[in-house]
């Protein structure tokens, strides 16, 4: 499978390798891990390592077992365990994260053939199984500064369970708020997402529909929007994982109709839903529909003629 070639004609190469790609989305996701480590201490940078280690390690144990060639160097690896841990409380019990990284690289992206093949986003999967599994935990939300208070971890509401007006939006916007540990910190998520279209290695038509139709969503049923808006996973789901080229339409077309049909899953389930936040769920669903866009919106091949009609 390797260089086979997806999109429709011309074709134009391109310097940049998977690698490289890799690199870049993990320098772009290190503003918002940095503020998270801040944010809820020492325990945060330890499940981020430990979902980052066990993924890597992970990977190159299945494709030993598969007697496959190592792809542990192309780094997808590495960002799946950084997307992972960033999407888990801090509070989270080691050996969980671990379960969570398993699901991710061996059932959801190697056992399906690997980089490239995989149905649906490996962290995004790997959160909804511990989501489901573990929900206590997945659902204890350390406060900002806890270890600052001389005690155990302390726990409190995130701005979504909590509803709109319990926080100021400067707070949202810097990240001073309960939630997962890279979710939080509004303007560390925007930084690396307007990094990533700067080197154009996402384009902004997912994220921008995705983003746009929760705020429109929200705006017609009276909501508050900039609440809706830096609250919860959007930024991260939004400009991190709804931008997955495995995963994700080929076409822009096709990528603005992932990104809205993503918002409006989203406000259904954050307004109308048994959770607090859809953002994860709506990724998912996407990523499932994710051929049949693909076939709604493929482009018509350079030369290529539509076939003459038949006569009566």
């Amino acid at each position: 499978m390797n260089g086979l070639t997806v999109a429709p004609s011309p074709h134009r190469s391109t310097k940049l390798s998977t690698s490289m790609i890799m690199l870049n989305v993990v320098i772009a996701l290190l503003p918002s891990a940095v503020a998270g480590t801040v944010i809820f201490g020492a325990r945060a940078a330890l499940v981020l390592l430990v979902c980052i280690a066990s993924c890597v390690i992970f990977e190159a144990l299945t494709r030993k077992l598969m007697k496959k060639e190592q792809t542990i160097s192309d780094l997808s690896a590495v960002v799946t365990g950084l997307l992972l841990g960033m999407n888990l409380p801090s509070s989270i019990p080691i050996w969980m994260a671990v379960i969570g990284s398993f699901v991710a690289i061996v059932i959801v992206k190697q056992l399906f053939g690997g980089i490239g093949q995989n149905f649906a986003n490996p962290a995004i999967v790997g959160r909804i199984v511990m989501m489901l599994s573990f929900t206590a935990f997945m659902s204890s939300w350390p406060v900002p500064f806890w270890y600052k208070l001389g005690a155990d971890v302390v726990t409190g509401a995130t701005p979504l369970a909590a509803g709109a007006g319990s926080i100021s939006y400067i707070d949202l916007f810097l990240g001073n708020c309960g939630g997962c540990i890279g979710e939080v910190c509004s303007i560390a998520l925007l930084a690396g997402g307007l990094y990533l279209m700067a080197a154009r290695i996402i384009s902004p038509a997912a994220p921008a529909a995705f983003i746009g139709t929760v705020a429109l969503m929200t705006l017609i049923t009276g909501g508050d929007v900039l609440f809706q808006i830096l609250s919860g996973g959007l930024f991260l789901g939004a400009f991190f994982m709804a931008t997955d080229y495995a995963t994700t339409p080929l076409t822009n077309k096709g990528k603005v109709i992932f990104g809205i049909g993503c918002g409006l899953i989203t406000f259904v389930i954050r307004n109308y839903g048994n959770y607090p936040e859809g953002v994860s769920f709506s990724i998912l669903i996407m990523n499932l529909l994710t051929p049949y866009i693909d076939r709604l919106t493929q482009l018509t091949p350079l030369g290529a003629k539509k076939p003459a009609a038949k006569e009566a």
